[in-house]
């Protein structure tokens, strides 16, 4: 049986995703990083989707925002998305999928960061074989476990993917598709007691409590919102503020709205053992991840609201 862990971490994590740079707003990207210079976050999360259409000149656009974030002094752990994979060029999507991605971005596709306390894995789950879905092998499973074993105990364990690994909306009674191998994968994830899961693909900040295989243990998975592009579906361009101590994760969205970001909504987890709980209040968990639960705590505001998204126009 698993001891009580004690969960002494103390780190600010800014989490950011979807950027499309080639689709970007170059006005969000500079408030991206003027923000990023306030906060003085001690990790920069980019869950996948840099470029458009992986183009030498997106890639290069992306490889400056992240220079100038690591000139400021920031430490940054990116992934892939499916949009970093060339969709035109077949030659290049089957024989070099991520060569652009490794030049100007990392080398290191599953990239792995500790900070005071907190544990941070990066999985790719871009494929060429498909348009827009994810997977996770058999081999990255095998990654998470043993990447996570080797850890300590006490740290707080966060696994960053650009696909969600269940189905979540994406739009008014529209469901995403979970990764490839979501089973086998969910259970690697309660087996190696992770808990906090970031992601991005939907365009939809979200954050939700979810038992993630019944019987198996509960993680607390975080959506991330566009950052910086006009790809907007419903909601605002954003990003999310992770707070993560010892009793918990405080969560905020910043979104877009007039001309700045600002703060949308702010919601407080609480690690009570193995389960987390909204505030002081238990968060229902669903019995089975294909339920897809529906986002229920935060939320960026709608484009047509007041502050309404950025566009080219503007």
């Amino acid at each position: 049986m698993r001891r009580a862990r004690r969960y002494l971490a103390m780190a600010t994590i800014l989490h950011l995703s979807d950027l499309h740079f080639g689709s970007h707003l170059p006005k969000l990207v500079d408030a991206v990083v003027e923000r990023a210079a306030i906060e003085r976050p001690d990790l920069i999360v980019i869950s996948g989707d840099l470029t458009q259409r992986a183009k030498t000149v997106e890639y290069e656009e992306a490889g400056h925002f992240l220079g100038r974030l690591r000139d400021n002094g920031h430490e940054v752990l990116a992934v892939p998305g499916n949009h970093d994979i060339p969709l035109y060029n077949v030659l290049r999507r089957f024989l070099s999928p991520l060569t652009r991605y490794k030049k100007y971005i990392n080398e290191e596709l599953c990239p792995f960061v500790e900070l005071d306390g907190v544990s941070v894995l990066g999985l790719n789950t871009a494929r060429s074989a498909t348009f827009k879905d994810g997977s996770i092998s058999h081999e990255q499973i095998r990654f998470i476990r043993d990447t996570f074993a080797g850890t300590d105990p006490d740290h707080v364990r966060i696994l960053v993917t650009h696909h969600p690994l269940f189905a979540l909306p994406v739009g008014d009674g529209e469901l995403g598709a979970p990764v490839d191998h979501q089973q086998d994968a969910l259970a690697a994830i309660a087996e190696a007691g992770i808990d906090v899961l970031l992601a991005g693909h939907n365009h939809r900040a979200s954050n939700e409590a979810s038992e993630l295989v019944k019987g198996s243990g509960r993680a607390l998975v975080i959506q991330a919102g566009t950052a910086t592009s006009n790809r907007v579906r419903g909601e605002n361009q954003s990003f999310n503020m992770l707070v993560v101590d010892g009793s918990g994760v405080t969560v905020t969205v910043e979104s877009w709205a007039d001309g700045h970001f600002e703060r949308a909504d702010r919601a407080r987890f609480r690690r009570i053992g193995d389960h987390w709980q909204l505030g002081d209040e238990p968060v229902e968990a669903p019995a089975d991840p294909a339920d897809a639960p529906s986002p229920m705590v935060l939320r960026a505001p709608e484009s047509p609201a007041k502050g309404k998204a950025a566009t080219k126009e503007e």
